[in-house]
C-alpha cells in the first residue's frame, strides 16, 4: 500500500481545504444565527444553501460516490482524506458537499440496487441536492443491533405493499426536505432463513399512514443540522409493488452493502473531528494561564495533546488501510478491518474530545465552542451503524475461527 495521496486526491484536498477556510468555517456562526430566526428549527438556513451552491460550482460535490456516472468516481482511498476534512465541521461541510449521511448511504443503495424508474424519481433529485432522504431500520421495541429482530411488516396485497411498524432514531426525517424513506421490514417473517426475511421498499413521506411522530434528542440536542432523528409510525402505509428495491428477501444483503462504506465515511469524519479538537486544545493551551503559567506548560496538557496526536495518526493509517482493502479486495475482504475501525475510532475520538472539553472548562460544554456537539456526535457513533459490542463479537469469532 502506498501511503502517498495521488495527484487527483492532492488537488481535491487543496480545493476542499480552501473551501473550508473561505466559506465553511466563517459560515458556522452565521448558520446558528440564521437558524434562531427560522419559523421552524428544522428548516435549512440560507447560508447552507449558499454553501451547497458554491461547493457544486467548484466541483466539490457528491465526492463519496465511486460510480463516475453519479458522483466524482473516486475510490475509497481517494475519498477518505476528503471525508476527514469535512469532519472538521460536521454540521456544515458534509451537507454543503452533498456528502452527508444518511443521504450518502441511500444514494449508494439506489445507485446499486434500484431500477431505472426508481433512480429517475429519487436518485436524481438526491444527487442534485434538491431533496433529502431517510433510512428506516431501527425500532424501539426490539434490540435492533440484531437486524433479524425487526418487526415491521411489509405485506403484499395485490399490486401494493402494506407497511406497518414503528421506527425510531430515523436520521434526517425531521427535515421538511426529506421526501423519501427507505424502509426495512419483513416480507417473509416466518421464513426458514432469518437473513432472507427482510426486504426494502421506498415509502414517500406524504404516503397516507406515515406519521413523523416526534423528534428524538441526542444528549439533549435535537441535531437540527443533521435533519433530526425521528420516531416514525407506518400504519398500513400503502405503496406500489414497484417500490420494492431489488428483490423480496434481499433487504439484509442490501443493508450490509450500505453500511460498509458508511462506516468508513463515519470513521474518516471522526478523525477530522479529532483534529478539530486537537486544534482547539492547542489554541486554548497557549491562550490561558493557571497557577502562574500557561496551560501549554502544564505537564498533564502535554500528555493529553501528545496522546491525541499519536492516536489520530494510528487511526488514520488503519482507516486508510481499510479503504485500500475495500478498493482492492472488496467489502467482504475488508470485513475485519471495517469492524476494527468501527470499534477503535469512535471510542478514541470520544476520549480526545473529552480531554479538549476538560481543557476548556465550562466553555467546553457551552454553545460557544463546537466541542459539546462533537462529543455527542462521536459518542453516538459507538451505537450507530452497529454497537461496538456487535462488531467486537463478530471480529473475535473470526479470529478464534483461525484456530479451530
Amino acid at each position: 500500500m502506498d501511503f502517498a495521496y495521488d495527484a487527483r486526491t492532492e488537488e481535491l484536498r487543496a480545493r476542499l481545504l480552501a473551501f473550508m477556510d473561505e466559506y465553511v468555517y466563517p459560515a458556522e456562526r452565521t448558520a446558528h444565527e440564521q437558524r434562531a430566526r427560522l419559523a421552524s428549527p428544522w428548516d435549512t438556513p440560507q447560508v447552507v444553501e449558499d454553501l451547497k451552491a458554491e461547493a457544486r460550482r467548484q466541483g466539490l460535490w457528491n465526492l463519496f460516490l465511486p460510480d463516475a456516472e453519479y458522483g466524482a468516481g473516486l475510490t475509497n482511498l481517494q475519498y477518505a482524506p476528503l471525508a476527514e476534512i469535512t469532519g472538521h465541521s460536521p454540521q456544515l461541510a458534509p451537507t454543503a458537499t452533498n456528502c452527508a449521511a444518511p443521504d450518502t448511504g441511500n444514494m449508494e443503495v439506489l445507485a446499486q440496487f434500484a431500477d431505472e424508474a426508481q433512480r429517475k424519481q429519487w436518485l436524481e433529485p438526491l444527487l442534485a441536492g434538491e431533496i433529502r432522504s431517510a433510512f428506516a431500520m431501527t425500532e424501539p421495541e426490539v434490540a435492533s443491533s440484531d437486524a433479524t429482530n425487526i418487526t415491521t411488516h411489509i405485506e403484499r396485497e395485490g399490486d401494493e405493499y402494506v407497511v406497518t411498524g414503528r421506527k425510531w432514531y430515523i436520521s434526517g426525517a425531521m427535515n421538511p426536505d426529506c421526501r423519501i424513506f427507505i424502509v426495512m421490514g419483513k416480507t417473509d417473517p416466518d421464513g426458514a432463513d432469518v437473513r432472507r426475511q427482510q426486504s426494502m421498499v421506498l415509502v414517500p413521506r406524504d404516503t397516507p399512514g406515515v406519521t413523523v411522530h416526534r423528534a428524538m434528542q441526542v444528549f439533549g440536542y435535537e441535531d437540527h443540522y443533521h435533519g433530526g432523528h425521528a420516531e416514525v409510525v407506518f400504519d398500513r402505509a400503502r405503496v406500489p409493488v414497484s417500490n420494492l428495491i431489488g428483490e423480496e428477501g434481499g433487504g439484509f444483503a442490501i443493508a450490509q452493502a450500505r453500511l460498509g462504506p458508511g462506516r468508513i465515511h463515519h470513521c474518516m469524519r471522526l478523525i477530522g473531528m479529532a483534529e478539530r479538537a486537537i486544534e482547539l486544545m492547542c489554541r486554548r493551551a497557549v491562550s490561558r494561564e493557571a497557577f502562574g503559567k500557561a496551560l501549554a506548560q502544564q505537564g498533564v496538557v502535554h500528555n493529553w495533546i501528545a496522546d491525541a496526536r499519536v492516536t489520530v495518526e494510528q487511526l488514520r493509517l488503519l482507516v486508510l488501510k481499510t479503504a485500500w482493502l475495500m478498493d482492492t479486495v472488496g467489502n467482504r475482504g475488508a470485513h475485519t478491518e471495517i469492524q476494527a475501525i468501527k470499534i477503535a475510532t469512535p471510542r478514541a475520538v470520544v476520549d480526545i474530545i473529552d480531554r479538549a472539553i476538560q481543557l476548556h472548562g465550562a466553555g467546553g460544554v457551552s454553545q460557544d465552542f463546537p466541542l459539546a456537539e462533537l462529543y455527542a456526535g462521536a459518542r453516538t457513533l459507538m451505537i450507530a451503524d452497529g454497537p461496538d459490542e456487535v462488531h467486537q463479537r463478530s471480529l473475535a469469532r473470526r479470529e478464534i475461527k483461525k484456530y479451530l
